[in-house]
């Protein structure tokens, strides 16, 4: 039977959410949830009634907190309010993002606290089972009062503006769309604009994608640094479960129980036992503090981005039909900081790997140098490791936390903003030149082992060696280094190796 999640009840999840863009889970709304949002929404309708001013009820938004709106005007209001709002500017977001988007707006307003219709709700779940995507520009937000101009872009389309795609590259306009499936706009009620733009979906959707391709990134890395190391014929002392023990930092102790895994009975390891060479340089050495360390700050995320998912990001919350609070819940940073800290770690991640690589070109330990036999008529994989450091370079210049600044908006009103989206955007980038560096460091290691032949490593490594060996020859003389870059980039996002290791005895 088909895996169901209910929007608004079940708790969700990176996993569970990936699996609702991918639509290998149904999400459905319940009888339940639809009576929870309809008794908010008609709490709403009996706030417009009174005198009392509510925020983004019956006022304007932002600076113009204090002006009163009739009854009559409540739903131009909202109306507005996404026109106005609608600011975004550069590239367009990836559609699996924009989904993302509509799915976690969805499941915070399927808990009852913002006083939207059930004829919203409807329409977003519709746009997200027939996928019907809107589309989002990616710059425009300050992370606070929520993500306010990209999901203002992402809900023009409920009152029949904007665009929308099914496959993420060619859009058309909402109208034309929501014409041929003999739909009609919305007209927005009081409070559903402001309800549907204050939220912080943009950057929880980033960091779910970032959570994703980060984690796959640090256990490709482990591997990857493993063949590092039995090309280099580096040492596994320093991976000593009594001696990580000593220091039992979480990442840490994950990593070197990997590493010690993967090389168990490497026939490398043996074969330069009593080699003489004390130690070896800290990119081998310290792959377990690095690593380990990049892991707990990706924990460190899940475990806010996991509160985030599942909490009301809405400003003001419809408690009861004379209660409307007015907070802060809309404010980014809970995930601004924990993703300027994985930037910082995906980067150290890509700094090491860079590393690993250059030591694999400099011809010792029996090594040729640029890992190719006639070097000087060929460069080998010479400037392969130039790539990889232009862009841990580039990452290094990206790390400036974006949480760090704050320029304060709507006539001061809103003073202290936390640029959180910025942090999103720029934490998936820099994960994204990560995925290239790690990949010019799985083909040197594969050249590195080749080297070492007739010796075997252990079984794990071997089979590893031989699943890329089966994608990317060796080289004996110079060719096209980036479509084998591309391979192997190709093979770390693809998950394949961590889908073989799964059934690895």
């Amino acid at each position: 039977m088909r895996e169901i999640f209910k929007y608004g009840l079940d708790h969700l999840t990176v996993p569970i959410a990936l699996k609702l863009v991918n639509g290998e889970i149904e999400g459905i709304l319940t009888n339940e949830v639809k009576s929870t949002v309809k008794r908010s929404f008609d709490n709403v309708q009996i706030m417009i009634q009174g005198e009392t001013l509510r925020y983004g009820i019956n006022t304007g938004f932002g600076s113009l907190a204090t002006t009163k709106i009739s009854k009559e005007e409540t739903g131009k209001l909202q109306e507005n309010l996404l026109k106005s709002h609608s600011v975004g500017v550069g590239n367009i977001i990836d559609q699996d993002i924009a989904k993302l988007m509509l799915i976690l707006k969805l499941h915070v307003l399927s808990m009852g606290y913002s006083g939207i219709s059930e004829q919203v709700i409807d329409r977003i779940f519709w746009h997200i089972q027939n996928d019907w995507i809107p589309k989002v520009y990616s710059q425009g937000s300050v992370g606070a009062s929520g993500d306010l101009a990209p999901l203002s872009h992402l809900f023009l389309p409920l009152i029949g503006l904007g665009y929308l795609s099914n496959d993420g590259k060619f859009y058309q306009t909402s109208k034309e769309i929501l014409d041929q499936h003999k739909l009609k706009p919305i007209h927005l009620q009081a409070k559903e604009g402001l309800a549907l733009i204050n939220g912080t979906q943009f950057i929880a959707a980033h960091s779910i994608m970032v959570v994703d391709k980060f984690l796959n990134c640090l256990e490709h890395a482990d591997i990857i640094g493993a063949l590092s190391l039995e090309g280099y014929l580096g040492s596994t002392q320093p991976f000593s479960e009594k001696l990580i023990n000593l220091r039992p930092h979480d990442g840490a102790k994950k990593v070197a129980q990997n590493l010690r895994s993967y090389l168990k009975n490497s026939g490398f390891v043996e074969s330069h036992a009593e080699c003489g060479r004390v130690q070896d340089p800290y990119s081998i050495r310290c792959i377990p503090q690095v690593h380990g360390a990049s892991r707990d700050a990706l924990s460190h995320l899940i475990e806010k981005l996991d509160c985030e998912l599942n909490s009301v990001t809405d400003n003001p919350v419809i408690f009861d039909e004379n209660t409307a609070l007015s907070g802060g819940n809309f404010h980014g940073q809970p995930l601004a900081l924990p993703l300027d800290y994985v930037s910082l770690a995906a980067s150290e991640l890509g700094n090491i790997s860079d590393r690993r690589t250059y030591l694999l070109l400099e011809g010792k330990w029996g090594l040729p140098t640029y890992l190719i036999k006639e070097s000087g008529l060929n460069s080998g994989f010479m400037i392969a490791q130039y790539c990889s450091a232009a862009l841990v370079s580039e990452n290094k210049t990206s790390c400036f936390p974006a949480s760090a600044d704050s320029i304060p908006t709507s006539m001061g009103q809103e003073d202290h903003v936390s640029m959180g989206s910025i942090s999103s955007r720029k934490a998936l980038n820099i994960i994204k030149n990560l995925e290239n560096v790690l990949a010019i460091e799985m083909l040197c290691a594969a050249q590195a082992i080749d080297f070492r032949r007739p010796l075997k490593s252990s079984k794990f490594i071997e089979t590893i060696h031989k699943f890329i060996r089966e994608r990317v020859p060796h080289i004996t003389n110079d060719t096209i280094l980036s479509d084998l870059i591309e391979t192997c980039n190709n093979i770390i996002q693809s998950k394949e190796i961590l889908e073989l290791i799964k059934n690895y005895d």
